[in-house]
Formats: structure tokens, sequence, C-alpha cells
């Protein structure tokens, strides 16, 4: 049974939760508190040297860390993760791209406004994040406007990273209202069965207010 290292609050987590779930792959959960510096101990350090969460840690003990490159391994062979190569190779387009316009935008200041940290921000930094948020919205309102699923007609593994940190930027101060075609897509992943709609805010973490060690 592999092993989640986990930090609840972390949407980075939730895709690999949610896809766990879609498999219903038993699993064992170790909460790791990575405000209280437990990410940069020897031991975590060793299964992933970013001291970051989610890192999944199989049988044999090998761990693998970075939540899409997770997602890709688990969904290998199932219907999440397309077997042919183009198709395939759009799925990982799209796990690129969330990472450099959705989790490292929306997600950092979604993280920001939700812990009270936007104040220790320099200014100019916020309102480029916004102003990138505004523009990946954009573009994925109109990439949805083509097609139900941001990579085709089925609903993979793009579409649960795109989800975790995209759907919740209104949580980050970013209205959602101007983008039809995106809200029609979040309904669409919302209703797949095995939808996992938990949401866990920092607050439930009193030390989430720090910066990280």
């Amino acid at each position: 049974m592999p092993t989640l290292y986990d930090y609840l609050p972390s949407r980075n987590a939730w895709k690999v939760r949610q896809l766990l779930r879609h498999l219903g792959l038993p699993h064992r959960t170790v909460e790791v508190s990575i405000f209280e510096g437990a990410g940069r101990t020897p031991e975590f350090l060793a299964l992933n040297p970013t001291g970051k969460v989610p890192v999944l840690q199989l049988d044999d003990g090998r761990a693998l860390a970075e939540s899409n490159a997770i997602l890709a391994y688990l969904a290998d062979g199932t219907a999440y993760l397309p077997n042919d190569p183009f198709a395939r190779a759009k799925v990982h387009q799209w796990l690129s791209f969330e990472q450099e316009n959705v989790e490292a935008v929306i997600g950092s200041l979604r993280h920001w406004t939700m812990t009270d940290k936007l104040a220790r921000r320099a200014p100019d930094i916020v309102e480029a994040k916004r102003a990138g948020a505004l523009r990946t919205l954009a573009l994925l309102d109109r990439e949805l406007s083509l097609r139900p699923f941001i990579a085709g007609q089925a609903y993979t593994i793009a579409d649960i990273a795109l989800f975790a940190y995209a759907s919740r930027a209104e949580e980050a101060g970013i209205a959602l209202s101007p983008f039809a075609e995106f809200r029609a897509w979040v309904a669409r992943v919302e209703a797949q069965p095995g939808f996992l709609a938990e949401v866990h805010p920092y607050s439930i973490d009193p030390h989430s207010a720090g910066e990280l060690p």
C-alpha cells in the first residue's frame, strides 16, 4: 500500500487525493506540518529534496514528488491518461501549462490572500500575479469553448491538475463571473463520479500565517 505525504490545505496534494479516489486505490496518509518545518527534516528531504508535499512513497521505498508527476504515474494505463501518443502528449502539455500559469500564479496569490501575506509581498509582484491570473483564465475560457475538457473530449489528469487551483480563483480575489465557458467546465469536473469536493482552508493550521522554513 503506498503512502501519501500530505498537507490538507494544499491543492497540489488535493490533486493526488482526487485521483486516488477516482481509482479506488487504498493508501496510507502521513500529514506533514510544513509550516513547522516538518518538510525540512533529513528524513523528509530524503523523500523529496525540495521539502514540499505531496510525496507518494511506494511499497518498495521509492518516492515520487511533484503533484503532476504523481498524477502521471498513477494514471498510467487508466482512462485518465490516454494511450495514444499525441493525446497523451496533449495531457502533458496542459500539465506543464498548469504548473507555470495556474499553480505558480493563482495558487500563489490564493495562498497569500488566505494566509494574510499579501501585505508582506511587493505590490508590483502581487499585481503581476493578478494580471497573470486573468490572462490564464481568459485563455482557459477560450480553449474550453472548443471542447468539453482541456485536452479533448475526455476527462483526464490534465483537468484534475487545472481544476485544483484555477477553480478556487475567487479565493485569490479573482472573479470567475466573466468566464462562462470556464465555469461550465468547472461544473463538468464537479459532476465526475467520485469528485472530491472537500476544501481545507489554511485556517485549520495555526502556523500557516508564517513563512515556510
